[in-house]
């Protein structure tokens, strides 16, 4: 049955048959009409280990999420950096160009 949902009760009920009844994945698939596939894929998040993978994936979110906003971050201040750049250059640039002209022409001036 391609694309159904299951309730988290069910599928707590197959993993639960595999892990504490001891019966082979492909019988409770094959018993309850799921793909074995799906039953491996809930074994983790719903079987044994099941705090353990929720924690997992609990701290690999934050990871995410904190890796995300570091390259938010990391590219505005690469933007301001930039702007800042610019914008002292250009000043800059005007400023001295201006500051050698009175020099030169004050020094032009001191020799004739």
């Amino acid at each position: 049955m391609a694309g159904e949902r299951y309730t988290e009760e069910f599928k707590l009920a197959a993993v639960k048959q595999v892990t504490e009844n001891g019966y082979s994945i492909a019988d409770v698939a094959k018993r309850l009409g799921i793909p074995t596939k799906s039953l491996y894929s809930w074994r983790d998040p719903y079987g044994e280990n099941a705090e353990e993978y929720q924690a997992n994936q609990s701290s690999n979110e934050e990871l995410r999420h904190l890796k995300a906003k570091l390259k938010r971050v990391t590219e505005e201040r690469d933007i301001l950096k930039e702007a800042a750049v610019d914008s002292i250059c250009q000043c800059n640039t005007f400023v001295h160009n201006l500051f050698w002209r009175f020099k030169f022409q004050c020094f032009s001036w001191s020799l004739i």
